[in-house]
């Protein structure tokens, strides 16, 4: 029996990131080149999966990625830069840190010879290298990276001896550049995304936010989507090598919560698997999200079994070609698990 859903009226500010309605029965047909991948199915339903189906990022927005140091900032920067690179738009990759490792930015299918790559020093320099850029391809979506903007100076901070004593001229800036670039973004279709660090805030007293990001307020202002990340746990493998166990960590399991977000319902929040030597492990939890929402004690795909080892239910999926079914039973999951907390009252009158 073909399933029907009821498509939410939307305000006009919503309405540009849908084509078509949403459907159950198939895949998003709208205009995909609208909506990118952040390599993580999770991930991109809890940024936009009561949207567009399958979710995703939109172009036009500014996105801020901020948390601890070594919980996957930077490879979550370079999946979305290679899924922009896969729907044929462009990237400029912002460096300030000057630490991209070419190699590493390969292995999620990133051309670099096509990315325009700078290092900025300061936060007027990274936004005049922006409004220089002319990106080739009209409708495409064309994505900023920034990694990271905790680490640009000032131009008081690089001219004079002092400084910037009073540590509120990083924060002018970043209002000023975004106050002007914000409209850009939407206009001209660009994805910005910047990863940021956090500090402790000393000021907070006993109830007041334990971590700020520096910067000022402006990032999280005009940021349509910021995404908290935190490390979760790492993951470990066992092997036996001439008769001894021999322990490994390879990889992190990162906890992300929608912490604002302009574009669905923000404080959602996903876990994603991150392997040292191969970026965003997918199927991995895909595979760990179905089982976790069923009685069954293996791992399985639309009513298949492919045991209990997680490695071997990886080895399955790929041999067999299933990634894609596995991906739709992932969202369908998703979507029925959020459509149960639909409300059925009426609309308030007002």
């Amino acid at each position: 029996m073909k399933r029907t859903t009821k498509v939410k009226k939307l305000s006009s500010s919503k309405k540009d990131y849908l084509d078509k309605p949403t459907k159950k029965d198939k895949p998003y047909e709208g205009n995909t080149e609208k909506m990118i991948s952040t390599g993580s199915t999770l991930l991109d339903l809890i940024i936009s999966g009561t949207r567009v189906r399958g979710g995703g990022l939109p172009g036009g927005i500014l996105v801020e990625i901020f948390g601890p140091s070594g919980t996957g900032k930077t490879v979550l920067l370079c999946e979305i830069g290679g899924a922009i690179q896969r729907q044929n738009g462009d990237v400029r990759y912002g460096d300030p840190e000057a630490r991209l490792n070419h190699a590493f930015a390969r292995m999620f299918d990133i051309d670099i010879e096509k990315m325009t790559i700078t290092e900025p020093d300061t936060v007027t320099e990274l936004f005049q290298s922006f409004e220089q850029w002319e990106p080739q391809g009209k409708g495409k979506v064309h994505g900023i990276m920034v990694d990271s903007l905790a680490a640009l100076s000032t131009d008081m901070e690089m001219e004079k001896k002092e400084g910037d004593k009073m540590g509120m001229r990083r924060a002018k800036e970043f209002s000023e550049g975004l106050r002007k670039f914000a409209r850009v973004l939407k206009q001209k279709n660009y994805l910005m995304v910047c990863s940021n660090q956090v500090r402790i805030n000393v000021d907070a007293g006993p109830y007041g936010q334990k971590y700020s990001t520096p910067g000022g307020e402006a990032i999280g202002f005009y940021a349509s989507v910021r995404l908290r990340v935190s490390l979760k746990e790492k993951i470990k493998k066992e092997k036996k090598v001439k008769g001894k166990t021999v322990k490994k960590i390879i990889g992190i399991v990162t906890n992300v919560e929608v912490y604002k977000n302009s574009v669905d319902a923000p404080y959602r929040t996903a876990e994603i698997y991150i392997l040292f030597d191969y970026g965003i492990d997918d199927i991995r939890a895909n595979l760990q999200f179905l089982k976790d929402f069923s009685s069954k004690t293996v791992y399985h795909l639309n009513g298949r079994e492919l045991g209990k080892s997680m490695d071997g239910a990886i080895d399955i999926i790929e041999e067999e070609e299933l990634e894609e079914e596995l991906k739709d039973a992932v969202i369908d999951l998703w979507e029925e698990i959020q459509n149960s907390f639909e409300t059925s009252r009426k609309k308030k009158k007002r």
